[in-house]
């Protein structure tokens, strides 16, 4: 099947809109969140250079944002790019271990293949990328297995489930051991 970042843009759009009045946007360079309050009136949601998994991870941070939060640009983070140092490092993978989880998700239930990212190809890369990979994997896991999937997560979860198909293969499957190292 082939995957492509339209698809998840429709299906957000489609699910998203009329309630929360967001919309998930291809973008040319960096991605980022757009809260409402210029012309558009609604909020954006802007994934990097077209690329699916791009996609995936920024509605990951939007399903996670809580409603004062999506009133901030890029919900109020301050984002250190790459080259960070180890104590900056520390503290992205920090706040990253639930929106990768989430991602994982995500891409188990459109049938493509996640790819944990430290994000620091310039710096001194991951603290710790086994533990990290360890916690986005207990924290997936966490999100299954005691229902506490953010509401906004579990409705796209589900679509992407009907729309690739995948409802069959997605539970059992998911957190076999072998999966579990592979995927991420």
């Amino acid at each position: 099947m082939k995957h492509h970042p339209d698809d998840l843009i429709m299906l957000f759009n489609d699910l998203f809109w009329e309630r929360w009045r967001t919309i998930l946007v291809r973008g040319d360079d960096e991605p980022e969140y757009i809260p409402a309050g210029d012309e558009t009136g609604c909020h954006r949601v802007v994934f990097a250079h077209g690329y699916f998994a791009s996609a995936l991870h920024e509605i990951s941070h939007w399903c996670i944002a809580g409603e004062r939060r999506r009133q901030l640009h890029d919900y109020g983070y301050w984002y250190c790019p790459d080259g960070r140092t180890r104590e900056q490092q520390a503290a992205f993978e920090s706040v990253e271990v639930k929106p990768q989880a989430l991602e994982w998700l995500f891409s188990e239930a459109a049938g493509v293949t996640f790819n944990i990212s430290v994000d620091n190809l310039s710096g001194d890369g991951a603290c710790d990328e086994a533990g990290f990979r360890r916690k986005v994997a207990r924290q997936a896991r966490g999100y299954l297995e005691t229902g506490s999937l953010p509401p906004r997560g579990r409705l796209f979860l589900e679509t992407l489930l009907t729309f690739y198909d995948r409802e069959v293969v997605f539970g059992a499957h998911l957190f076999t051991p072998d999966r579990e190292r592979s995927a991420i």
